[in-house]
């Protein structure tokens, strides 16, 4: 009884802390849109060479952003960030339509672990600031989004620059895991 009323109060007062993890190629701009929510300014970011950690609160919910390098001597280390995550946020750079068929391949690959099948995604599809940007709508078709037919998912046009969409992905994944 007392452990219903726990989760009770929970949920009405908002400390629950999850898990999201960010992934991407690198320069996609995960950093950037990291600290955009963190501090809501666009800070001068280095790539990053292991991960960033920030916990952010989002509509009450606490979460706690796990930033991962995207270099390809990095991709492989992914793996051991998978465990415990509640929403996936994949971001691609909009503007390097050359590398959509890389970002296409990592993404559906971390689609196939197990430890992240009960997790939300949404896409950033970021840069959409820069005028040779794909639409949120090419990005999607380039990364094959349509296929994924057995999670809860969204692509969001974003630029973290900017700050535009940023707020409303983390809305997103905050109503999603709330539900």
């Amino acid at each position: 009884m007392g452990n219903f009323f726990s989760k009770l109060f929970q949920r009405l007062f908002g400390n629950k802390e999850v898990r999201v993890l960010m992934v991407g190629l690198d320069n996609a701009g995960k950093t950037t849109i990291l600290y955009r929510m963190k501090e809501d300014s666009a800070i001068k970011t280095v790539p990053t060479i292991g991960f960033n950690m920030e916990q952010i609160e989002v509509n009450n919910l606490k979460m706690q952003v796990w930033d991962l390098g995207g270099q390809s001597s990095i991709r492989p280390y992914w793996r051991s960030y998978y465990q415990k995550q509640e929403a996936l946020i994949f971001v691609v750079d909009s503007n390097d339509r050359e590398r959509f068929p890389i970002a296409k391949s990592e993404l559906l690959s971390i689609l196939q672990e197990e430890e992240l099948k009960n997790t939300v995604i949404a896409i950033f599809a970021n840069k959409q600031d820069l005028p040779e940007a794909a639409s949120a709508a090419e990005v999607s078709l380039a990364l094959g989004l349509d296929t994924i037919k057995d999670r809860t998912w969204t692509i969001i046009p974003t630029s973290a620059t900017k700050g535009d969409g940023i707020i409303e992905g983390f809305e997103w994944i905050a109503s999603q895991i709330r539900h």
